[in-house]
């Protein structure tokens, strides 16, 4: 079982505490970062949040959630230690996981009902990345070059 961060907004938070109380109930050690309640706040604040727990090592993974998941995934993007894909079904999870080597994926609370949530995050924590030919891809996502090839 690995270390899985989860941060939302108010407009996840009800998904958030149930995904949170799943994944222990699965066995993993859960970092909870927030939200707590539906009084508003900015989604970028906890994406930062979630960003900082994988990228110093607290969090092996992240999951972030927000309404669309769109805004929370962008926040999280911004720290180039993480490499966060909205996901909607278990095959993008997968894809995201096996191609692109993420460690954290977003999801939209007002998009994804609790079941279809839960099939990705099983899929995105089952799933290898392949390396291969997916390396180098990966490598220019963590040290972007400035003249493409």
């Amino acid at each position: 079982m690995s270390r899985i961060a989860i941060a939302s907004d108010h407009a996840a938070v009800d998904l958030k505490t149930s995904l949170r109380d799943w994944l222990i109930e699965l066995g993993h050690d859960v970092l909870d970062l927030g939200t707590a309640t539906e009084a508003s706040v900015d989604y970028p604040d906890f994406g930062y949040r979630l960003a900082a727990a994988v990228e110093s090592g607290d969090a092996e993974k992240g999951i972030a959630l927000c309404g669309s998941g769109i805004g929370i995934a962008i926040a999280v993007n911004r720290n180039p230690a993480c490499r966060c894909a909205l996901v909607s079904e278990p095959l993008s999870a997968r894809l995201a996981r096996s191609h692109n080597d993420a460690n954290v994926i977003a999801l939209g609370a007002r998009l994804i009902g609790i079941e279809m949530a839960k099939a990705c995050i099983e899929t995105f924590l089952a799933t290898a990345f392949l390396g291969g030919r997916h390396e180098r891809r990966v490598e220019k996502l963590t040290n972007p070059v400035k003249e493409p090839a």
